[in-house]
């Protein structure tokens, strides 16, 4: 692995770590690097590239892990956490968090392989991203007004299972996990920080899931030789990732998800008139 190949893990690493959690599809930015660098001039194969953005993907889950840590050895019932919510003793259960996951497990286990063999391509991905973002523009426009549910722990059951639908949509490459979780527990009258915590409290397993699987069927690809690459990405995706999801929980309340979604919109229009 020479300098260049160095320098371009870390920008991988950089897109992912800042994508992954923000609700702007981290799918319709790495359209955007896999054509300027994961297949340009061949430098590696299809395999060799999905086994790093499995990778990469993983140093952002060891970032979301961290930033929620407290909250994840609550719900193991390994550390006390008092409650944010109202009501004594009223505070985020495991089975809630169960109960979100359930409907996007189910569907994403039974159409997996229509997904990875007909949604996976530059136009859905576009439709993916603007249908995503008037989702969000939708959300900010039709919301209550005053949040009903201002922290995390004061979601409900039945919120937690609509909005682990509004997740299913994000099975639509472009659509934006975040972006679409975030929406529906707005509508449902959740502030934009309580809706982003428990987002990214169900992506964590989610995605750690899935790629560790993945991750297992590509080990191969990682070699001695091409050890730095990983080692670099995956740093530089835990780095950004980081810094990305502390500096989106605070400021989510202020700006909402308009802003996010224009960004989607403009990002649409690049990949539109530059790829197609």
């Amino acid at each position: 692995m020479n300098l260049w190949e160095i320098f371009v893990a870390f920008v991988l690493g950089l897109v992912e770590g800042l994508t992954e959690f923000a609700p702007v599809s981290s799918t319709g930015h790495m359209i955007i690097v896999d054509d300027m660098w994961l297949h340009s001039k061949e430098m590696f194969t299809k395999e060799f590239a999905n086994t790093f953005k499995v990778v990469i993907q993983l140093g952002s889950i060891l970032a979301a892990v961290i930033v929620f840590k407290d909250r994840f050895l609550s719900l193991l019932g390994l550390k006390k956490l008092s409650p944010d919510g109202n009501g004594p003793g009223h505070k985020l259960r495991l089975t809630q968090v169960i109960v979100g996951l359930v409907p996007a497990a189910v569907l994403g286990l039974l159409f997996n392989n229509y997904i990875d063999e007909y949604l996976f391509s530059i136009n859905t991905v576009l439709i993916g991203l603007v249908a995503g973002a008037l989702l969000m523009i939708a959300a900010d426009w039709f919301r209550p007004g005053r949040p009903k549910v201002s922290t995390v722990d004061q979601i409900s059951y039945k919120q937690a299972l609509v909005i682990g639908l509004f997740q299913c949509i994000a099975l639509w490459p472009g659509f934006s996990r975040s972006g679409s979780t975030i929406s529906g527990g707005v509508l449902l009258g959740l502030s934009h920080r309580a809706a982003s915590d428990f987002t990214f409290i169900m992506a964590v397993p989610v995605m750690a899931g899935a790629s560790f699987l993945s991750l297992l069927k590509h080990w191969q690809y990682i070699t001695i030789e091409s050890l730095p690459f990983f080692i670099v990405g995956f740093i530089s995706a835990f780095v950004f990732a980081l810094l990305s999801i502390r500096f989106f929980l605070k400021l989510i309340n202020k700006i909402k998800l308009v802003p996010f979604a224009l960004y989607r919109i403009a990002l649409a229009a690049i990949i539109y008139f530059f790829m197609m």
